[in-house]
């Protein structure tokens, strides 16, 4: 795929960009300067040279740095990170082992969602629902399948935030909304939804915003809502438009900001703009 998406952004630049940031330790850094690698740019160049069907440099190098940086005193969001991560690069018996780490900081039997333990991955604070998605995605990466009390304990949790035709805390949003649906369709419950459908923008914007009938549109919920209908197999409408937004996004280094406004390149922008990217070439 990553031939195809080089017809549409500096895909040479993007490489150039990533690799500029990879340390000694394995590690990625997105502030190509310092050497504070850490576990999410780590997490998210594994799968930025996993989309683009690209060996991870150095992949044993990234894989102990992983292991050895899921700790105790990491938040949950961060070893589910680990745990994928590593499921991606090979290393099943590994991120089987941090498992039971995951599970002392995530345990819904004890009623345990890791809500208010920090390491939010999102711009801003964590939602309710953010631990549970990406506790998911560690859980499918190794194919861990939860006992039938863990499966009712978070369908349970999850039910609370539910608003309408979508997930939120006031009112639903696109982060959530998805986060919600991965997370039962992994549990095997699917629901559907028109909340993307709605968040869509046209006209001269293009991208999904968080709510509908709001400005501007980010790569964030341009990512979530494309992935959410990709899920419930449909399709955006103005895919030419959203292509158009995203190409806005590259940065001069080779990085993706999240908005037409904010210009600060990072590892999370840059993997969902060519995830998004990824989604809406296929649909050309």
């Amino acid at each position: 795929m990553g031939s195809k998406l080089k017809e549409f952004i500096n895909l040479e630049k993007v490489l150039e960009y990533v690799e500029k940031r990879r340390h000694d330790d394995g590690g990625y850094c997105f502030v190509s300067q310092l050497s504070d690698t850490n576990i999410n740019d780590t997490y998210y160049a594994v799968k930025i040279y996993t989309l683009l069907g690209m060996e991870v440099p150095e992949k044993e190098k990234t894989i102990e740095f992983l292991y050895n940086s899921a700790q105790m005193q990491t938040a949950a969001v961060g070893v589910a990170m680990a745990i994928e991560a590593l499921a991606i690069l090979g290393a099943k018996d590994l991120a089987r082992e941090k498992l039971e780490l995951l599970f002392k900081k995530y345990n819904p039997v004890e009623g345990k969602f890791a809500v208010g333990l920090g390491g939010s991955e999102e711009f801003g604070t964590a939602t309710p629902l953010e631990a549970t998605y990406w506790a998911s995605k560690a859980m499918e990466s190794v194919d861990y399948r939860p006992s039938q009390e863990m499966k009712e304990r978070i369908m349970e949790f999850i039910m609370q935030y539910k608003m309408g035709d979508g997930f939120g805390v006031e009112h639903p949003t696109t982060t959530m909304t998805y986060q919600a649906l991965y997370s039962l369709n992994f549990l095997g419950q699917k629901i559907d939804t028109r909340h993307f459908e709605l968040c869509e923008v046209c006209g001269d914007w293009g991208g999904f915003t968080e709510v509908p009938n709001s400005l501007p549109p980010y790569i964030e919920p341009t990512f979530y809502a494309l992935r959410g209908l990709q899920m419930l197999g449909k399709r955006a409408t103005c895919i030419r438009r959203h292509i158009k937004f995203i190409k806005a996004l590259q940065n001069p280094n080779g990085g993706f900001r999240r908005s037409y406004e904010l210009g600060i390149s990072n590892f999370q922008n840059t993997y969902r703009a060519l995830a998004s990217l990824d989604v809406l070439v296929r649909w050309l």
